[in-house]
């Protein structure tokens, strides 16, 4: 399996740190607000990986964060006169929605960075300790240039930045040891939220938070860091000065980074009135097409938003649904049961499709080929598949695209939606099996309702139901 490395700008073959198992930390969104498209990409791609390393029979321990403790976080807080908690508690819950919505698995651990302050001021007290950094009137900053190796994931020079006039400047600048140091702890501003710690009552600085997360839930040597190109830095550059300076061991073996999305060929932002958040996107489509948007081109290339794109996904998506739709019709009404030697030869060739899915999801996560390939075994079942075919052969192929369907994370089996008829019956059937004292049956179908998204409330007027 070939990843593509930001270290070394080039295609790696991937070899875990431990046999088997796969230890990865992607770096989550700020809450502050719903996720916004451009945030759904990193969620979707790498949750991709994630799937395609199980589907390999790897044991994968994924961390993503939350960070809710932000200056933007702050300032949403004080203008809706909550606390900052609030706020981030909101949009965690916000951000599952979206992220279920767009069948995103939950993370192994989803730290959230103010229940791991401890581990930060540990952290940042070693760095003090070995000399990495030093304290200016409760600030804390890393000693950039310390950190001999400083630049090798952006593949910046230090000097290029400094006299490049790099804006990596904060507040307190002339306190620096060099303006290119960053912090690593601040004191706190009036109205903040602040931890005590030995240098002041403040806050950890951003790059600090990711380090410690995925020390403490990964250890101090992980096979994949990954998230978007603008995190490469400063982000991910800091990240490795310090967690390499408290560890003494390289972070990561493999950074993996997405490319931008831009929305009809320009750069999402609110200015030019382009921004969309899931939660829109979400009330004109449903957000599997979303998914599949996002898996139709490669992770590391610059990827296009417009409604025509959407359109083009809503469609090739519905092809994929709609052949299953179509092989679950003909199982329901077939009489052969086992396959034929015949049907056993034709079903052979399918080991074609899955081999060419592989391929190109081995090419560094080639999603764009993938869905070719799915889409050529949907032809495939299109094609050989019929009122003639033995329960076993269309099984085989349904199960088959679900299956390679699934790894890029996509759902192609529809529950059939039960038509209102079909609801009244059923209820009929129970208010039945309760007069007849037969309270087993009633609450089976009860609880067959519910599976299927109906919920029944008993009032004195009758039973009324309605969809969860």
């Amino acid at each position: 399996m070939k990843v593509f490395n930001t270290l070394s700008k080039r295609k790696e073959e991937f070899v875990p740190i431990e046999e088997g198992k796969v230890k990865m930390y992607v770096c989550g969104p700020t809450v502050y607000n719903y996720i916004h498209i451009g945030n759904a990409r990193p969620m979707i791609v790498f949750d991709t990986v994630r799937r395609y390393f199980e589907y390999k029979g790897y044991d994968v321990n994924f961390v993503s964060n939350f960070t809710d403790v932000d200056d933007k976080i702050i300032k949403k807080a004080i203008e809706e006169g909550v606390t900052a908690e609030e706020i981030a508690k909101r949009y965690i819950e916000e951000c599952k929605k979206d992220m279920a919505g767009m069948n995103v698995k939950p993370a192994t651990t989803h730290p959230l960075a103010t229940e791991e302050i401890g581990g930060m001021i540990e952290m940042i007290g070693k760095l003090i300790a070995d000399g990495y950094a030093y304290e200016k009137n409760g600030t804390v900053y890393f000693r950039t240039r310390k950190f001999d190796e400083y630049g090798k994931l952006s593949h910046k020079n230090l000097d290029d930045l400094q006299s490049g006039g790099r804006s990596l400047l904060v507040t307190g600048e002339d306190e620096k040891e060099d303006s290119l140091d960053f912090v690593l702890w601040k004191p706190k501003k009036e109205g903040e939220p602040a931890w005590e710690s030995p240098w002041s009552d403040g806050r950890p600085g951003w790059h600090i938070e990711c380090s410690v997360m995925s020390k403490k839930y990964l250890g101090d040597q992980i096979d994949i860091h990954a998230g978007g190109e603008d995190l490469v830095f400063p982000h991910h550059e800091n990240e490795i000065a310090q967690s390499e300076a408290a560890n003494g061991k390289e972070f990561s073996k493999y950074w993996m980074h997405n490319a931008f999305l831009n929305i009809d060929n320009r750069k999402m932002s609110k200015s030019l009135g382009n921004f969309f958040t899931v939660r829109e996107i979400s009330e004109q489509y449903d957000l599997q097409v979303l998914r599949f948007f996002m898996l139709s081109a490669h992770y590391r290339s610059p990827l296009n938003f417009s409604a025509d794109l959407m359109e083009a996904s809503k469609n090739g998506l519905e092809r994929i649904i709609t052949a299953v739709a179509n092989l679950k019709h003909l199982m329901g009404a077939t009489t052969a049961d086992v396959m034929t030697e015949e049907e056993k030869l034709v079903f052979e060739k399918t080991n074609e499709f899955v081999e060419n899915f592989e391929k190109a999801m081995e090419d560094d996560f080639n999603t764009a080929d993938a869905i070719s390939s799915v889409f050529e075994l949907v032809k495939y079942a299109n094609t050989t598949a019929n009122g003639e075919s033995s329960k076993e052969y269309l099984e085989g192929l349904l199960n088959l695209i679900v299956k390679l369907a699934d790894v890029l994370g996509l759902i192609v089996e529809k529950e059939e939606e039960l038509l209102a008829e079909d609801i009244e019956k059923l209820i009929e059937e129970r208010q039945a099996a309760r007069k007849e004292k037969n309270f087993q049956r009633a609450d089976e179908i009860r609880n067959e309702l519910l599976e299927k998204g109906i919920i029944l409330e008993d009032t004195r007027e009758g039973v009324k139901w309605r969809k969860a």
